[in-house]
């Protein structure tokens, strides 16, 4: 879908400040899009306020990333005065936690933009949904967007770009030809690609250790069929013991937290899963369950997450039914 949808919607309202949302603890892919997109709106109306939030803050590695990038990111985004609401690698509401009623109940049109599954709850709020699951992150998508409008990114637009799609393309190696080819385009732009990388390398610190090797200390083994499913739990950082259940041998692994009442859920699988099976972890498990767990799930073939109310118990039983299910009756 054209960028000139998006103008086209603002132009209408005359807006005079847009808000641009991230998911909750808003990884580099997510603000690094919305610094991007900002600096492209900026460039067509000029006259546009422009703001850029998280819902309760942005990743570790994000905030490294505020150092070497002029990303402002507002920690109380004036959602109320809005004339248009921007989301951004944020496929559903209650990924925005706080803000969520917040926009819920503004009058200001919603448009979103983003390479997850689209969730149908999301679809049917937005005014415009701009989703393209074959990307390798929104950065591409939004990258896209310059190309449309025939805008070259400045400097530090195409190290955001570029950032944003090293990170969720796992440095590249899952990375298209088509995303190869971005990459390719940015690094024309004056981007020095190996000293730009090396900004994504943090030392992992010491809690995250150590929710790594609880989880995987608490981990339950399933085979189904051939394939090695864990399911674990851990406080914090569950996609990051996800992770590291994965390379550990697990071929899905499922880590859930409790919070109180609410439960998170971070989804992992091998692209050697997803590609066999078909089970596409995003649309067939994380959004039965997270409509089970009277919240939201969702997210990629082989990355999902859940968020809702219950235990981690009933969550990672339901899971595990959902995959039984799946590969038993596929």
């Amino acid at each position: 879908m054209p960028f000139t949808e998006i103008t086209k919607i603002l132009n209408e309202l005359d807006a005079k400040l847009v808000v641009l949302l991230c998911h909750h603890n808003a990884d580099p892919d997510a603000i690094c899009s919305a610094y991007a997109f900002k600096s492209l709106l900026k460039q067509l109306i000029p006259n546009l306020k422009v703001e850029i939030g998280a819902a309760q803050g942005i990743s570790r590695l994000s905030k490294h990333l505020l150092k070497h990038l002029p990303i402002e990111m507002k920690t109380q985004p004036n959602v109320e005065n809005a004339d248009a609401i921007v989301l951004l690698d944020t496929n559903t509401i209650q990924q925005l936690n706080r803000l969520s009623e917040k926009v819920k109940t503004s009058k200001a049109p919603i448009i979103v933009i983003d390479h997850h599954a689209p969730h149908p709850e999301t679809e049917q709020i937005a005014r415009l949904s701009i989703t393209n699951e074959e990307a390798s992150s929104t950065c591409e998508i939004v990258y896209n967007f310059y190309k449309q409008m025939n805008v070259k990114p400045g400097e530090k637009e195409a190290k955001a770009l570029f950032l944003g799609i090293a990170f969720d393309t796992r440095h590249f190696i899952i990375a298209k030809s088509s995303t190869l080819k971005t990459v390719a385009e940015l690094t024309d732009a004056g981007i020095n690609a190996q000293e730009t990388l090396s900004l994504l390398s943090l030392p992992m610190d010491f809690s995250e250790r150590v929710a790594r090797l609880k989880a995987s200390r608490r981990a339950k083994i399933t085979k189904i069929n051939e394939w090695i499913i864990a399911f674990s739990h851990v406080s914090a950082y569950q996609a990051s013991a996800a992770r590291a259940i994965l390379d550990l041998g697990a071929h899905v692994a499922v880590v859930a937290g409790q919070k109180n009442e609410n439960i998170e859920i971070s989804l992992r699988s091998t692209h050697e899963f997803y590609k066999k099976t078909g089970i596409h972890l995003g649309k067939d498990i994380a959004k039965p369950l997270g409509e089970y767990l009277h919240g939201m799930g969702g997210g990629h073939p082989t990355a999902a997450g859940v968020n809702g109310v219950g235990y981690t118990e009933t969550g990672l039983k339901r899971c595990l039914r959902l995959l039984k299910e799946k590969l038993v009756n596929p």
